[in-house]
Order: C-alpha cells, then structure tokens, then sequence
C-alpha cells in the first residue's frame, strides 16, 4: 500500500520542504520491490547532489584541510550508516512503500533501504525545486553532525595510518583477506586477516561488511606495531 497523502504531508514537514509535485515525493519513498516506478533513480541523482553539497561544506569549513583529507571526511558523512542514522531521526522507515517480500523481511529497518530513501529524497527536491532548494534540505538534514564537526574529525582512518606507517619504514602495503563469511545477508558478518611482513602472528577482526572488518584488523595491527616497534 502506497503512503498516504497525509503522511506524505508528515514527511514534508520533516525535510522541511513543500513539494509543488507531491508525486516525486511518494516516488522517492517507493522501493523497487514494489514496482517499475520507484525511487533507484531519484536516488542516483540525490546521491551526486549530496556528495556535491556535502563537499561544498567542509571545503568552506576547513580552509586549510588537504584534498584526501576532505575525501575521507566527506566518505564518513555521506556512507551508508550515517544516511541510514538521518533516516531514523526522520523515522523514514514508517513512509516507505515496498513490495510484501520487504515488508516481511524488515526492509524499512535495512541500513541500504533507508540510506537509499534518504537519497532519493533529495533528488526529488532538486527535480522538484532546483540546486537551491536541494542544498537546503542536504544541509538542514546535516545540520548538527556538520555543527559538530571540528579540525579533530580530519584524521585518516585505520587502512590509511597502516599503509602510511609501513611505508615509512620500507615494507609493503599490507595485504586484507577474506577468511570467511557467516549468515545470509542482510546479516552477515566477514572476518578479515590483514597480512604483512611487519607482524608477528596473524591478526584477524569481524565485522558486519568487508570494509568495516579491514578497518577493525589495521585498528589491531597498528596497536600491535605500537607494543612491538
């Protein structure tokens, strides 16, 4: 069942934008799983604006941060959690409309499902009210977490301080395997051996994708590198 029109009028209310084309909202909310017309290719715009609007705002942020700096920053802002973390403040996860397979599998609680919504979402505002009433709403949605951004948050993650510091002292990148998989997805978890000339012993993490797993294996390893070197 579609979302109602007066939920559509809550949601509205919530993004802070009066649609002139209240449809492009319902098909924003719209998963595929319930038919042709649904929200991927709102989301495959909203997804460029977002990456524009969020880099637009740390470059005038942080005037002196470097280039891979502000790329990794922005990743952090723009990655599917914390999409799916501005979905649940919004509780998006009560207007989407999907097909019954999803619904009885728990897709409005699916990190992918709801960072996809928020996405569409914003596409459908630019299609609806252009660049400038686009970057509002990215910007109203982000409003607290770029508040809160300080000089502190430009720091490199676990995979860049390792490849870095091995690289100061003459050894190779290190390399990530994937030992195995357990569950079915949604749910899976992955555990990830990082491997290098440099350790002593084989450092293994689990995580709940592959990415989060690496990061948690360079996290042990440049402990490991800080107790041993």
């Amino acid at each position: 069942m579609r979302v109602s029109v007066t939920d559509l009028k809550k949601l509205e209310s919530r993004v802070a934008y009066t649609f002139k084309n209240a449809s492009l909202l319902d098909q924003s909310v719209t998963h595929r799983s319930f038919g042709d017309r649904n929200n991927e290719r709102l989301e495959f715009l909203g997804d460029s604006i977002l990456n524009f609007v969020v880099a637009a705002a740390l470059f005038n942020r942080f005037p002196e941060a470097r280039e891979g700096d502000l790329s990794r920053l922005r990743a952090r802002m723009v990655k599917q959690q914390t999409l799916a973390e501005i979905a649940r403040e919004l509780d998006l996860g009560g207007f989407l409309t999907m097909g019954s397979g999803e619904l009885k599998s728990g897709g409005f609680e699916r990190d992918s499902i709801l960072s996809d919504a928020v996405e569409a979402i914003i596409g459908a505002v630019f299609l609806d009210g252009g660049i400038t009433e686009a970057t509002d709403c990215v910007l109203g949605l982000y409003e607290e977490r770029l508040a809160a951004l300080t000089s502190s948050n430009i720091e490199k993650d676990a995979k860049s301080r390792l490849q870095e510091h091995l690289q100061g002292i003459g050894q190779s990148v290190p390399d990530y395997i994937l030992v195995g998989t357990t569950g079915k997805s949604p749910n899976q978890t992955f555990e990830i051996e990082c491997r290098s000339l440099s350790f002593n012993g084989t450092i293994r993490a689990i995580g709940t994708s592959r990415r989060r797993a690496e990061q948690k294996a360079a996290e042990l390893a440049l402990k490991h590198l800080e107790v041993t070197n």
